[in-house]
């Protein structure tokens, strides 16, 4: 719909055909008043490519008339400046010959329509005007709607490669805690097999080595339902904090008693020290804490070959905690460096060495949820 009032601007580099133009539309303007469907058309003239440029960027218009002839543009090179400038603006064409050629150029390259100088009178010239007008603002219309469409396919293809992924993730994740949960179990089942149909057969020091067994297969298969809903309670935003005052040596030195039980089955040697002052007791959320290190000493435990020693050092670092875990691991590959606080990534090189991918994934989202300054460094 064109509006009442519209503002032309018209790019003649010759003043004689820029009046004549001029005097067509003040001919149509003064006749408003008998013709209320014919808008007010107010032209502004320039001579050269560069002035119009500068117009545009100063002032809105509803409508170019462009020459094809000026005295620093010459043909069609004058469409892309003004196009580029003023995309949504539409443009007719002036020249002084018929080409027909020339005409399908010129809206190829994006004008709206082509009037030949010496076949325009104030009929040609209005008509021509309004369906530019009419036509650019359907064009630019139709755009807006392509591109509303193309967003909606988008979003729309989005939300099912995310929910694909969803699927694909609860799927892995089902299979990964069905194999973790069934080793510790059948390790229960084993144990507690043998001490039912042996017990009178069992010296003291195997029933109590059963008994270990069976015990740190349940501390395994807990610790794992403890990890699936901490994973649980960061997707859906729930984790509670719940900062209690601790005794950070002590709480790490039991951190380590733990630890040891694991990796007494590979003959690693876990040595646990601290370093300067920490009888001070600080605020710490337990179980995020728990997760963090115990994720990390698991880590270095599963990774380290046999009869190797983890140090996991308590560093107090001018009344900064300082958590250090050095180990003589397998390490990690730089491809892999990037993917590895992923859920259920697991590095190329681990081989067979169980796992669920899901450790580091745990202490970044752990990290995160900690509300105080922490220095973190796995060697």
């Amino acid at each position: 719909m064109i509006e009442s009032s519209v503002k032309i601007l018209l790019i003649e580099d010759n003043l004689a055909e820029a009046r004549f133009l001029q005097e067509l539309l003040t001919q149509n303007s003064s006749e408003v008043a008998t013709r209320s469907q014919s808008p007010l058309f107010t032209l502004i003239h320039v001579k050269r490519l560069q002035d119009a440029l500068n117009e545009l960027r100063g002032c809105p218009y509803d409508a170019i008339l462009l020459d094809l002839t000026l005295p620093d543009s010459e043909g069609l090179a004058s469409l892309p400046p003004l196009i580029a400038l003023a995309p949504t603006l539409p443009i007719v064409v002036l020249t002084n010959t018929n080409d027909d050629e020339l005409a399908v150029e010129a809206v190829r390259q994006g004008a709206q329509d082509y009037l030949v100088k010496r076949q325009i009178n104030d009929k040609v010239l209005l008509r021509s005007l309004r369906y530019a007008i009419e036509r650019k603002q359907a064009l630019e219309n139709l755009r807006t709607v392509n591109q509303n469409l193309e967003n909606r396919v988008e979003e729309r293809t989005a939300e099912l490669v995310k929910a694909q992924e969803i699927n694909q993730f609860k799927s892995e994740f089902v299979s990964m805690l069905s194999h973790d949960i069934r080793n510790p179990l059948n390790t229960i089942l084993l144990a507690a097999g043998l001490l039912q149909n042996n017990e009178d057969k069992l010296s003291k020091e195997k029933k109590i080595s059963h008994f270990q067994l069976i015990r740190s297969a349940v501390k395994s298969m807990s610790q794992l339902l403890d990890e699936v809903s901490f994973i649980g309670q960061v997707d859906s935003g729930r984790v509670v904090h719940d900062f209690i005052e601790i005794d950070l040596e002590k709480f790490c030195h039991q951190l380590a008693e733990e630890a040891q039980l694991a990796a007494n089955e590979q003959n690693i040697n876990l040595i646990f020290t601290t370093y300067n002052d920490f009888s001070k007791v600080a605020l710490w959320d337990e179980t995020l804490l728990r997760h963090i290190l115990c994720n990390l000493l698991n880590n270095a435990i599963k990774y380290s070959p046999q009869n190797s020693t983890i140090n996991f050092e308590l560093v107090n670092q001018n009344n900064n905690v300082v958590f250090q875990i050095k180990d003589s691991g397998i390490g990690i590959e730089e491809e892999d460096l990037p993917y590895i606080f992923q859920p259920f990534h697991r590095a190329g090189n681990v081989g067979k060495i169980p796992g669920t991918g899901l450790g580091l994934a745990i202490v970044k989202n752990a990290l995160k949820h900690m509300e105080v300054r922490y220095l973190l460094v796995v060697i």
